[in-house]
């Protein structure tokens, strides 16, 4: 005779197949140092800030359901914290890296009493307001350097070869613990909960999910990550300005990125980063004629590829590299009693 029992998984083969994958490219990577280009450093350093910054859109946004074109804010107060803490506190702009990042999310947390305010589109613009209100502030503080920004002096001291190298080490670290973090939350009752609040915020709410809390925590996580991506960028620029630091480009270029890779999907930041950096990095001399091209790329995405390019590659091939939906499995259990073994090769025949 055989039992039947269920069985919930949330891995699959291609997941548990990735995850080797990554480990043996993330041990590769950490070796880059020792035998690569400076330049393939200063590459990877970009894509690393990019793919955070739109990672945490993509969470804000594709996940929480609060679509912000204001997150440059966290971004640019970020790497001003890092740049300050370096200069005038005599901090190791490394470790003012987190350090700038959870001044983000400290500051997030009064930003939300007026952003929550606001809903759906209103919700949006806010945001954008609140980012031309921190550039004009930093770009009225002298000590600052005012709207021309400055440098950052506090590296001076040690040898481009070493910073270059602690500041990819610091890129990769900070990507693989976004990724994994950002993973483990979608995969816990928290994640959830945030996507019944995405769904139906009425609906959540009836069932008893702190929505306000939720709303909250994910938006103070999404500041963080920003910041850490400003921090780490300008620690390798070296140089910052208010322009630079609250551009709204960063946030369009995070919402290019995922609508391209997919939104609401761990994959799909990562594949829009590779995407947005490849054309950077070989049409962005073509000038007015490449943003008419990213845009025209966008177009063709939405309009074809409605999930992006990783959602239609997941339907398709049923691809799920970071899965976070759960499964219910069933599976035949033969009884283990020896007098109904017989019995059991009997019915099999």
């Amino acid at each position: 005779m055989a039992n039947t029992y269920f069985e919930v998984r949330c891995s699959t083969a291609a997941s548990r197949w990735a995850l080797w994958v990554a480990s043996a490219l993330v041990v590769l990577a950490a070796s880059l140092p020792f035998w690569g280009e400076p330049s393939w450093m200063r590459e990877f350093v970009e894509i690393a800030c990019y793919f955070i910054f739109a990672m945490m859109w993509n969470l804000l946004a594709g996940y929480g359901g609060m679509v912000s074109i204001g997150q440059q804010a966290f971004f640019g107060f970020g790497g001003y914290v890092m740049l300050m803490l370096g200069n005038f506190a005599g901090v190791n702009p490394f470790v003012a890296i987190p350090l700038g990042a959870l001044a983000a999310a400290l500051i997030a947390v009064p930003v939300s009493f007026v952003a929550f305010r606001l809903s759906g589109g209103y919700f949006a613009i806010g945001t954008w307001v609140i980012a031309e209100v921190f550039r004009l502030s930093f770009a009225n503080v002298a000590a600052v350097g005012g709207g021309s920004g400055t440098t950052l002096t506090a590296l001076r001291g040690i040898e481009r070869a070493t910073r270059e190298s602690v500041t990819y080490w610091m890129a990769l670290g900070c990507v693989a613990a976004a990724v994994s973090l950002v993973y483990l939350f979608l995969r816990s009752r928290f994640g959830l909960a945030l996507l019944a609040i995405r769904d139906n915020e009425m609906a959540a709410e009836s069932q008893g999910i702190p929505v306000a809390c939720m709303k909250l925590a994910v938006y103070v996580v999404a500041a963080f990550g920003a910041g850490l991506a400003g921090a780490l960028y300008f620690v390798g620029n070296l140089r910052i300005s208010p322009d630079a630091a609250f551009a709204p480009n960063w946030t369009a270029f995070a919402i290019f990125m995922v609508v391209i890779g997919g939104i609401g999907r761990i994959e799909g930041p990562l594949v829009g980063a590779l995407v947005f950096w490849a054309l950077n990095k070989f049409f962005s001399d073509y000038g007015t004629w490449y943003l008419l091209g990213l845009g025209l790329l966008a177009i063709v995405v939405t309009l074809f590829f409605k999930q992006g390019l990783w959602g239609w590659a997941q339907q398709r091939w049923a691809w799920s590299l970071f899965p976070t939906q759960r499964r219910l499995m069933t599976r035949p259990h033969a009884l283990s009693s020896p007098d109904l073994e017989p019995d059991a090769h009997a019915q099999h025949r």
